[in-house]
């Protein structure tokens, strides 16, 4: 958590150096390509009367982005399904997949230099599937919630550039194994992101 504090940290210094030049145009599109690691909170809930663990995860992530207005961007994140183990009491008890497709509006900051900040407000809806444990039949409902969003790109070309990005999602799901509910599920988790995006 450390790591993702002091990420938090730089984004802001970045932005506050934002200067008066249009960063984006309106019209604009952005297709995104890169990795985002999924990092859940540290207490996920309890679920049968002991504590939930939810372990981390790295995927394929995808990116669009239309300019409704200069430096305003509606966008689309999508991924490939990440794979979580879930413990309790520390103890493994099964595992999910999910899908956690997520529109935002980004403000993309004006600045003079190759260094263009933004931050984001958006809904995530995230769905799960492939439930298993070895207690029995396990379901998660899906979960629609916020989603904040921030991070900077450094343009290496006219039309490209490398982004780190970080999101926070509200994700909560009601668990049932063999049909009885156990408890919630809450997920919450950082997403440390880097890609390249490219503009058309």
């Amino acid at each position: 958590m450390k790591r993702t504090t002091s990420a938090l940290a730089l984004t802001t210094a970045l932005i506050a150096l934002a200067g008066p030049l249009a960063a984006q145009s309106q019209g604009d599109m952005t297709f995104g390509l890169g990795l985002a690691y999924v990092e859940p909170k540290s207490d996920n809930g309890t679920l049968a009367g002991a504590p939930l663990t939810i372990s981390d995860d790295t995927q394929l992530s995808l990116t669009f982005e239309y300019f409704i207005r200069d430096n305003i961007g509606i966008e689309i994140l999508a991924a490939t399904p990440f794979s979580h183990d879930l413990y309790l009491g520390g103890a493994y008890a099964g595992k999910t997949k999910h899908l956690p497709p997520t529109v935002s509006v980004n403000y993309h900051f004006a600045t003079k230099t190759a260094w263009k900040p933004f931050v984001g407000l958006g809904i995530n809806y995230t769905t799960f599937f492939e439930e298993s444990s070895p207690l029995g039949t396990l379901k998660l409902d899906d979960s629609w919630g916020i989603a904040a969003h921030a991070g900077i790109d450094y343009a290496v070309s006219d039309n490209g550039s490398l982004r780190f990005d970080l999101r926070w999602m509200d994700i909560e799901s009601k668990a049932y194994l063999n049909g009885a509910y156990i408890g919630k599920a809450d997920i919450d988790p950082i997403v440390v992101g880097v890609s390249y995006v490219h503009r058309f």
